[in-house]
């Protein structure tokens, strides 16, 4: 009897994986299951497509899309802001990155009254400042907050510029039309950032000349310091200010010997491309779709179907690869609750940016509505913690 009342109200607090559908007025997305969709949308640009698939309890990818005004005053620049954020450790920096970053881009092109490199810089700049300082006040009650992080992708098209920065390992990749054929070329355009590349780990070694650690290869995956696959982010504080790397974080964040400078950096990758009439569109995605497709794969997807659910298609090939990797069904693979579902694949996110040249020429100097969508997923209530967890590898 006993037995069954402990069951029962197990049950009662136990987040059932459709009672908290994360809502916003603004995304007229659908919820299928883990998978969050929102098949087609226009901005100011063009069109897009988003979706989202859970595989963490609690979601650590956060997206979003704005386009209208990219400055706190209407008299603009206008454009559309991309945002996606893979978080690590928790969703509490990815969230914290929704909800500041392109606030501190719009101050930042307001004073500088126009959009750049450095406007990008400095709003990534803030963010992580933000952050940092959020960490520090809450050291004495969660120190564990230390050890979450993200990855930051954000592309921006103002005028015919497209502006793409990056910390981490999500990825950016451009589809242009090829005159000859009917064919897209695949182009990557952002930079990654993960001790796997080569050059990242020579860029380590170079600012970290005395530490013969700086790089450790564990169970054949390269990590910086044996602890985190990615060198640049939002976040992961524990590894940028000594003071947050000692106790009370958990004994297996915690360096051996302490560090004089800061092991991983929050310095985004920025390059700015002018776009030409046979750019068609942009893939932005978490790293969860890249382990799956490639980008030549990706483009000829979007390239060879209609643009409504473009995403969504998307993230379900992914899922029917991660399937087929595991020697099941993508029909039984849905069935897999969230939690369990990060032993099959990572959270997902795609947006997929369609760009029209009519539109790109006229939209820095038109006035239209401002659009605001994010990505949704099975979330808990805003005021509900992050459970406390055993910590396990943190990819990035």
């Amino acid at each position: 009897m006993l037995s069954r009342l402990m069951n029962l109200l197990k049950a009662c607090f136990r987040p059932r994986s459709d009672r908290f559908i994360h809502k916003n007025a603004d995304t007229g997305g659908h919820q299928d299951g883990l998978l969050w969709y929102k098949d087609t949308g226009q901005h100011v640009n063009g069109e897009f497509s988003m979706a989202v698939v859970q595989a963490n309890n609690l979601l650590e990818d956060q997206s979003q899309l704005e386009s209208g005004c990219l400055s706190t005053h209407e008299s603009g620049p206008y454009g559309t802001f991309v945002g996606v954020y893979d978080g690590h450790g928790g969703p509490e920096t990815s969230r914290y990155i929704n909800d500041h970053l392109f606030q501190h881009l719009k101050r930042f092109t307001y004073e500088q009254q126009s959009m750049s490199v450095d406007v990008i810089r400095k709003a990534y700049q803030a963010t992580e400042e933000g952050f940092s300082s959020l960490v520090a006040r809450q050291w004495p009650m969660t120190p564990q907050l230390a050890a979450v992080g993200s990855c930051c992708l954000v592309g921006v098209v103002c005028g015919s510029n497209l502006y793409v920065a990056n910390l981490g390992d999500s990825r950016a990749v451009l589809g242009r039309a090829i005159k000859e054929t009917e064919e897209h070329l695949a182009i990557q355009l952002s930079a990654e950032h993960n001790a796997c590349i080569e050059s990242v780990r020579q860029e380590l070694q170079l600012l970290h000349p005395d530490d013969s650690q700086i790089v450790v290869l564990k169970h054949n995956v390269w990590r910086v310091k044996g602890l985190i696959q990615i060198s640049r982010s939002i976040g992961d504080v524990y590894l940028k200010k000594a003071e947050f790397n000692r106790e009370p974080l958990y004994p297996r964040f915690r360096l051996r010997e302490p560090f004089k400078k800061p092991i991983l950096s929050a310095d985004p990758s920025i390059s700015v491309h002018r776009l030409l009439p046979h750019d068609k569109f942009v893939i932005f995605a978490s790293d969860g779709l890249w382990e799956h497709l490639t980008n030549q794969e990706a483009v000829d997807i979007v390239q060879k179907h209609s643009r409504t659910g473009s995403a969504r298609r998307l993230v379900k090939t992914a899922l029917q690869e991660a399937a087929k990797k595991r020697e099941m069904r993508y029909s039984d693979l849905k069935k897999i609750d969230r939690g369990v579902r990060r032993h099959f694949h990572d959270d997902i996110t795609v947006i997929v940016l369609f760009l029209d040249s009519n539109l790109i020429s006229k939209a820095s100097s038109v006035k239209g509505p401002n659009i605001s969508v994010r990505g949704g997923g099975i979330n808990f209530p805003s005021n509900t913690l992050a459970p406390c967890t055993t910590p396990t590898e943190t990819t990035g």
